[in-house]
């Protein structure tokens, strides 16, 4: 599979149907997914995600972008990022989740310049946003990290568990990016 981003020691690639076992180790971890909206994932549900992106991807005007994050050295998967187009003039939404066993290594960081690289140069994208809880202090500061700038709180925007939770946007410019 062609690798679309990539630095010195990660890249980015399309997903295929066999990694579904490989995002399953960290998609039906409970404390991996406590701040998303899903999950934790029975097979049944990481099979299905897999083969909706891989759907997805093959749509005439393809909206929804799901890369799988490999350590080179490694040659493992330590994640997974997507972006959604959510206006063809070009506003687009990143999602990411990191492998729990890869937490504070820096790849979330890597990966959303990588993502971020790909959504201007590669999507010609013009605004690029990214939510997450507040409570989520280390996916705040890795947005923050890359340089997305805090622009507000939605209240109870996320049903999570059955409780409404407030989701904190953040967002960044093509004309703010430095490559």
């Amino acid at each position: 599979m062609e690798i679309l981003e990539e630095n010195s020691r990660i890249y980015m690639r399309e997903l295929v149907l066999e990694d579904w076992e490989d995002l399953h180790v960290y998609a039906s971890n409970k404390e991996a997914c406590k701040y998303q909206p899903w999950g934790p994932n029975t097979e049944a549900d990481s099979r299905f995600f897999v083969t909706q992106a891989i759907r997805d991807r093959n749509i005439k005007f393809r909206s929804r972008f799901v890369f799988v994050i490999v350590d080179k050295q490694m040659e493992q998967i330590v994640g997974n990022i997507e972006l959604n187009i959510k206006d063809w003039d070009g506003v687009g939404e990143l999602g990411f989740i990191i492998h729990h066993e890869h937490w504070g290594k820096g790849y979330g960081t890597e990966a959303l310049q990588l993502m971020l690289n790909y959504c201007f140069f590669q999507q010609n994208l013009h605004r690029v946003s990214a939510h997450c809880l507040p409570e989520n202090v280390a996916s705040c500061r890795v947005l923050e990290k890359v340089g997305m700038v805090k622009e507000g709180v939605l209240r109870q925007e996320i049903l999570l568990n059955g409780t409404w939770r407030d989701s904190v946007v953040y967002s960044v410019l093509k004309d703010e990016w430095v490559e």
